[in-house]
């Protein structure tokens, strides 16, 4: 073939495998943002058009995550399409009760997100679904993407799933015997997002680095356990141009997933006024601030700084939380501040809210925070941070300065790569159109940058070697 006739099209990119394993055109999905901010509509616009998409589920009340299920399972009865599994590290039977829905519904694809831990329910879900046939050997029905932007994460994630889970699922009646013994040979997940620095919660690993990192994992672990099927790695974080997933594409990565540029679209759930804002961020307008999940251990979230005092607020709660030991322990002055300025209610009403909260979602922790002051105030501060990111939902009119919007810094490269295109505009932002743009445009640099390298070193009749 000449040079100049090489020509690549966006749905050959990345792993053929991961294609046929989920029914996509393309190797791409859109990632899951908590709260159904990835919506029913954006899973079926993307995937009537042959791409991926996570819907949403952390934060959802399971009817509510039942009845989504449904309308997407009608729409694409034959996929493509994600249900995400948000660890949920303080309350473990809200995670079992998610599992089983998943497992009545038969679905039979995940994107596990924020393990830190491979989660016995987790385990319940792949390991119920395994089978074995003549020609596939073991596989399970019940595919896996898992996001991890951690060494000790991923390998855990690319390892048979812990034999002493195993045998309590057995025990439990949860799994077969056979499912048990045929566990041995599969890793927990079929796929793994190696997540750079992304949207809401993140390690902000760097792209370049985290992803070589994790392919190299594969090839030992891979080697390790000799797997039938090969694991594959997909890269998230940062993915919101051409030349992002470009580049992915050639470091190895068997697929892209992008995040933040969809939340800006028409199809996301979440506010008009949120989106106004994402389609004006630059990249400088984006800060890692204290996280309701997992508040207590420091995690963090990066959201917009720009048009929002939440990040401020949430730094300062996380640092009254360090300082003090109890509510009670507060100066007055701080007390005044937080009623006044941040949380709009006195300190007992607050706590009411907490209480009616917790009492439906988990009572066993708010009867340890009834005796323990320490995680009374955490759970306070967290009443903030939770409903932060609600009034950016919904777009309270009387809570922009509080609003808690989700945002890596990939948001501000999308929007200078089209500030000259019809995409400016919000309003003219959907995620099929974005889906397209990445991945065609992915395509031709791609095709561009092998040309440039062949004719800089052609072989004697100007051919691709």
């Amino acid at each position: 073939m000449k040079c100049d006739e090489l020509i690549i099209t966006a749905n050959v990119l990345g792993s053929r495998a991961f294609k046929q394993d989920y029914n996509t055109k393309y190797a791409y999905y859109a990632g899951s943002m908590a709260n159904g901010i990835s919506s029913v509509e954006m899973v079926i616009a993307l995937g009537q058009e042959g791409y991926m998409c996570g819907y949403g589920s952390g934060g959802v009340p399971l009817h509510e995550v039942e009845q989504a299920i449904h309308k997407i399972k009608s729409a694409l009865p034959e996929g493509p399409y994600l249900i995400n599994l948000l660890h949920s590290q303080n309350n473990p039977e809200q995670e079992e009760g998610m599992v089983t829905l998943l497992l009545e519904q038969s679905v039979k694809a995940i994107e596990a997100s924020a393990f830190i831990e491979i989660s016995p329910a987790l385990i319940r879900y792949r390991v119920a679904g395994l089978k074995k046939s003549a020609t596939r050997g073991v596989y399970s029905e019940n595919r896996i993407i898992a996001k991890a932007s951690r060494e000790e994460v991923a390998k855990k994630f690319m390892s048979p799933p812990d034999p002493k889970i195993v045998t309590n699922l057995l025990e439990k009646g949860l799994i077969t015997s056979e499912q048990a013994e045929w566990a041995k040979q599969i890793p927990v997940a079929d796929d793994i997002t190696a997540e750079a620095d992304s949207g809401g919660h993140t390690d902000g690993q760097p792209f370049i680095s985290l992803l070589p990192l994790i392919i190299n994992i594969r090839d030992e672990i891979q080697q390790q356990f000799d797997y039938s099927k090969k694991i594959r790695v997909g890269a998230a974080g940062g993915i919101s141009t051409a030349i992002a997933a470009a580049g992915a594409f050639q470091m190895g990565a068997d697929y892209v997933v992008t995040g933040s540029v969809n939340q800006g679209c028409i199809e996301a759930k979440t506010s008009d006024y949120v989106k106004e804002m994402l389609a004006n961020v630059t990249m400088s307008d984006v800060v890692l601030a204290p996280s309701a999940g997992m508040f207590e251990l420091g995690s963090k979230v990066q959201v917009i700084k720009k048009g929002t005092m939440f990040p401020m607020n949430a730094q300062k709660l996380y640092d009254l939380y360090v300082r003090h030991a109890s509510i009670d322990d507060l100066p007055e002055k701080e007390k005044k501040i937080l009623e006044t300025r941040i949380f709009r209610h006195d300190l007992v009403t607050v706590w009411k809210f907490v209480e009616e909260y917790f009492a439906k979602n988990d009572p066993k922790l708010l009867e340890r925070a009834k005796t323990n002051p320490k995680l009374r105030m955490a759970l306070i501060f967290r009443w903030y941070l939770g409903n932060s990111s609600r009034w950016a939902i919904n777009g309270d009119e009387m809570r922009k300065m509080d609003m808690q919007i989700w945002c890596g810094k990939s948001m501000g490269a999308f929007n200078r790569w089209v500030s000259k295109t019809d995409l400016a505009q919000w309003s003219n932002r959907t995620v099929v159109k974005i889906a397209d743009k990445i991945m065609r445009e992915a395509a031709i640099v791609i095709s561009a940058n092998y040309r440039k390298l062949v004719k800089s070193h052609p072989n004697e009749e100007g051919e691709v070697m």
